[in-house]
């Protein structure tokens, strides 16, 4: 179905918007997906924050001109599903997730922070742990030495304790001898 000239550029500043907010595009060929195969990837997608899109290349091309993901138009040939997010690893997990039980669903390369990217760098990508999994290393890697502190200082306490409360017991007992 063609588009007339209002309804592309309609289409070029939908992704130009998407290209502006998003971290990473994903690029990947998905001939000879089944209907429900799409249907679930696209839902996948959308519950992490991931826009999937098929568009034409030419205007694909146009919408990232002058952007970060510009490095990757040459890239932009054949039947491809662009996938555009802002967490910069949700993408391409997606994507590659998807291609782990779908042979039909080939990665074609992305973009990152300017720079093309190739399919193993898109699996590379796909395998850093999501922002909530980091930051709770990082908050458990940071309680660590203070837990440590705590149990080491609490049992200090507990052995100064049981001294303390022995010389508490006897100090009446002098002062009544006394």
């Amino acid at each position: 179905m063609s588009l007339n000239r209002s309804e592309k550029q309609a289409v070029i500043e939908e992704v130009t918007s998407l290209a502006a907010k998003a971290q990473t595009l994903v690029i990947a060929e998905y001939r000879g997906i089944t209907v429900a195969d799409m249907t679930k990837l696209r839902n996948d997608a959308r519950s992490k924050g991931v826009n999937l899109s098929v568009l034409k290349n030419t205007l694909a091309r146009r919408a990232v001109a002058g952007s970060q993901f510009e490095v990757v138009g040459d890239q932009m040939t054949g039947p491809l599903i662009y996938g555009f997010s802002v967490d910069a690893v949700s993408a391409a997990k997606v994507v590659a997730d998807f291609a782990k039980t779908n042979d039909k669903l080939v990665i074609r390369g992305g973009a990152f922070a300017g720079k093309a990217l190739d399919v193993a760098g898109v699996k590379q990508l796909a395998n850093i742990p999501s922002k909530e999994v980091l930051l709770a290393q990082l908050c458990g890697l940071l309680m660590s030495p203070i837990s440590r502190t705590a149990v080491v200082l609490g049992a200090l306490a507990a052995k100064k304790g049981g001294g303390a409360e022995e010389a508490t017991a006897d100090a009446p007992a002098e002062a009544a001898a006394a």
